[in-house]
This record gives structure tokens, C-alpha cells and sequence, in this order.
């Protein structure tokens, strides 16, 4: 599965545990990237500061449903079961 251009889910549903540009401290869950654009596209994408953790990302159904909105509570859900 490849991207939904402008969805941005990935940049909101998951925290990054990982220092972002302007983010120091990573993202929780649930907060928008500050490097997602109003179009939903990342701002730090093919640069070298985007988080290994953004890049290693892959769209997947199982992931990503059928919808941005299905992607943000899919997400969301992965990321409550997988919460330490």
C-alpha cells in the first residue's frame, strides 16, 4: 500500500519517543507533528533530521484502513495496546 497523499495521520496518531526539529522531546500521541503542513504532507520529508522512526513507516491496510479518519483511530488503537 503507498501513502494516501495528504492524510498525515502517521504525523498525528503515534508518539515519537525521539527528538524532532522543534520538538525536543519527541510527540505525544495525539498531537500534530509541527512539521506537518496544512495539507497534511511532512515538512522534514527526504531530510536528514526526519526521525528514523517516520522514515522506517510503512503504509499497510492493517494500519492504514481505508480513510484518513480510519488511519487516525487504527493508528491511535495501535498505539494504546502498544504503550508500555
Amino acid at each position: 500500500m503507498n501513502c494516501r497523499e495528504g492524510c498525515g495521520a502517521c504525523c498525528i496518531a503515534p508518539s515519537i519517543s525521539t527528538p524532532i526539529p522543534g520538538m525536543p522531546n519527541g510527540k505525544p500521541a495525539g498531537e500534530r507533528c509541527l512539521h506537518l503542513s496544512v495539507d497534511f504532507l511532512c515538512g522534514l520529508f527526504g531530510q536528514p533530521e526526519r526521525p528514523d522512526v517516520c522514515g522506517a513507516f510503512k503504509a499497510d491496510i492493517e494500519v492504514c484502513g481505508s480513510s484518513r479518519e480510519e488511519a487516525i483511530n487504527l493508528i491511535g488503537w495501535w498505539e494504546q495496546m502498544t504503550a508500555a
